[in-house]
């Protein structure tokens, strides 16, 4: 057997022996007869390093040194969940399901308390891994994802698929790195999930195949290629992925419930942390009837388990004003260690919530994380206070420029109304180069609070005139820093324009909400003489968001900035074009069978660039069929409710 051959034979059996190990938990062969295989193939690869297979295992070793992660454009909008934190907030979900679908079935999974994932596989070999990110733009990990040991480099199957799921530290991996970074005198790791959000944003990939992460995944981002989620777990199985077992299907609240209170005293028995339970709708035609929200799917929804709650005293309150004016308290108190973090301040929301939980300097208090993230004040311990605590007192002057703050009816927050308020400047500023919105890398809370004291910028706009010699009067900043911040700047000018709408800061106005006024309108100044009812009738949006988004660009300020940001060069177009002209301009297309000149992605991308939008599920609203070879279940379903159905051949003529 010639050297070729013998590698590729190597390499197929040891993915095999993998497989078997990290995936099903059966391994075959003794770890010695691993050790051998895979010290032969090593030497071989050596001798012919001109053979080195993508999918080989030693490719997993970890011996690149990465400069940094490049921006990853998901194809997909990868939305988060909404979150549910009792059993009556999930019940009135379900109740919401079941007005839309009379008899849903639901799938019930575990939420693994981890960093979210994107894989993308061409013809079955993993090409890119990215992290979510905003849920459009991520990072590239291939590098360091190829290091986790459960994760396929080569499918079972030659697909194109790309699959979404969760790579975590399990807790055998996670006290064995805190035993050794306690040793080399750092700093442990405070839970799990940062441990493993910290690994994969190593540089050095030695250390991410030292660590041992692993992973689960749960969803197909692509168009589907079955009729439930519970056989797309299956499918997973059989290419090769690692999918969670824990998991039932349901019909009923009762049986929802059930399976929550199982996983609840199953929780801390797990080899891995989970925050909650995540329900779906389980029939994917059904999903896509639900929808999505600007937000989150309509057809899932994350039940987050009740917050562990220490002690701890109320030291301080400070109050803070945010780009809109609001003016938030915030609390600091005696460190506290709170769901494995080390904590001393929370949000204390606004004047209403410290009256009705009537919380003093000095009371003891029971604090949580919302959602294991947010610390927030439960409620004081009134038997431990004493007698001398007096009630809060509640500024009346901005914190910031001393204007009268406002308390209107309709709000419960307390507002500085002074349009000059230097607080309310810097942070719209540090909003406007932040990630999600024109992502102006190097331009962080401190540069921008530099910048706005020495009068060197006083709206967004002028961020466009800055010079390296003007950044270089700042402290910490040296000239190839400098040159980052105007390069960073000059090249935020051609952001799409949803980037810039969304930094613009308007109320209500989210990223997602931004991309669907963008997609619509297509430029900006086209938005800002939109009418209100135009803007309404936008899906997903609705009266509260136009209402703001005309409020705002009704000013004499929006409209000089606009026209500032126009002078600077600043691009005002949607660069996502949607095409018009096309026949298949906002028709619903599915994708079905084996493809043979394009692959499923570049199919997907084309008939978006034609208008069309690419489901991965027939229904009633499905407009067009593209039928490869051996296509099943879809392409009978298309019949059956006489939808049109075209061959590649068609659509390639297109």
């Amino acid at each position: 057997m010639n050297s070729e051959s013998k590698i590729k034979e190597l390499t197929e059996l040891l993915n095999q022996y993998a497989y078997e190990y990290y995936t099903l938990d059966q391994p075959s062969v003794e770890d010695s007869e691993y050790d051998r295989l895979y010290k032969e193939l090593v030497t071989l690869e050596e001798e012919n390093p001109q053979l080195v297979r993508s999918d080989s295992p030693t490719q997993r070793a970890g011996d690149v040194i990465l400069s940094g992660f490049e921006k990853f454009q998901h194809p997909y909008n990868l939305y988060s969940l909404g979150d549910v934190f009792s059993r009556e907030e999930l019940a009135a979900w379900e109740e919401r399901v079941r007005k839309e679908l009379p008899e849903p079935e639901y799938i019930c999974e575990l939420k693994i308390d981890g960093l979210s994932l994107s894989l993308y596989y061409e013809n079955g070999v993993l090409v890119t891994a990215a992290t979510r990110g905003d849920g459009s733009i991520g990072e590239n990990i291939t590098e360091n994802v190829k290091r986790i040991k459960d994760v396929p480099l080569r499918l079972t199957e030659p697909v194109d698929i790309v699959v979404r799921g969760e790579a975590y530290l399990p807790r055998k991996s996670f006290d064995k790195l805190n035993i050794e970074r306690e040793l080399e005198g750092a700093a442990p790791f405070a839970n799990p999930r940062n441990a493993a959000a910290g690994t994969l944003r190593q540089l050095d990939t030695k250390v991410v195949a030292k660590r041992g992460l692993a992973t689960f995944l749960y969803q197909e981002a692509s168009p589907a290629t079955h009729d439930t989620q519970e056989e797309v777990l299956e499918y997973f199985e059989q290419l090769g992925l690692v999918v969670n077992k824990e998991r039932v299907l349901a019909r009923t609240m009762d049986e929802i419930w059930t399976f929550i209170e199982r996983v609840t005293e199953l929780r801390d028995h797990l080899p891995y942390d989970i925050d909650g339970v995540v329900i779906k709708v389980n029939n994917l035609a059904q999903q896509e009837e639900l929808g999505f929200t600007v937000k989150a799917p309509r057809w899932a929804i994350a039940y987050k388990f009740p917050a562990e709650v220490a002690e701890t005293e109320v030291l301080s309150v400070e109050w803070t004003v945010g780009r809109t004016g609001v003016v938030t308290p915030t609390a600091n108190m005696t460190p506290v260690i709170l769901a494995q973090t080390r904590v001393s301040r929370a949000t204390l929301h606004n004047v209403d919530y410290i009256r009705e939980k009537d919380i003093r300097i000095g009371d003891k208090v029971l604090i949580y994380k919302a959602g294991d993230i947010i610390p927030k004040v439960g409620r004081v311990l009134f038997d431990k206070r004493s007698a001398d605590l007096v009630e809060l007192p509640v500024p009346e002057k901005c914190p910031e420029c001393s204007s009268d703050l406002l308390h209107f009816e309709d709000e419960v927050a307390l507002r500085c109304v002074n349009p000059l308020c230097p607080a309310q400047n810097r942070e719209r500023l540090i909003h406007f180069a932040s990630r999600n919105a024109m992502n102006i890398v190097g331009l962080g809370p401190s540069v921008v609070a530099q910048l706005f004291d020495k009068k060197l910028i006083t709206d967004v706009a002028d961020l466009y005139q800055l010079t390296v010699e003007m950044l270089l009067g700042l402290d910490k900043i040296q000239e190839k820093s400098a040159q980052k911040i105007v390069t960073a700047i000059q090249a935020s000018r051609v952001n799409s324009a949803e980037k810039l709408l969304f930094g613009l800061g308007i109320r209500h106005v989210g990223s997602k909400a931004a991309k669907l006024l963008m997609e619509e309108f297509l430029n900006l100044r086209k938005l800002a003489v939109a009418s209100e009812e135009e803007i309404a009738q936008i899906p997903s949006l609705g009266g509260v968001i136009a209402a703001a988004v005309t409020s705002y660009f009704e000013t004499d300020g929006a409209k000089q900035l606009l026209d500032e940001l126009a002078t600077a060069g600043v691009n005002f177009d949607y660069l996502g074009v949607i095409a018009t002209d096309s026949i298949l301009s906002g028709k619903t297309v599915v994708l079905t069978g084996k493809l043979t000149q394009l692959t499923r992605n570049e199919a997907r991308e084309k008939l978006e660039n034609l208008g069309a939008n690419v489901s991965g599920s027939v229904s009633r609203k499905t407009d067009i069929v593209v039928a490869g070879a051996d296509a099943g279940s879809k392409l009978t379903k298309a019949q059956e409710l006489g939808i049109e159905i075209w061959s590649e051949e068609d659509l390639a003529e297109l």
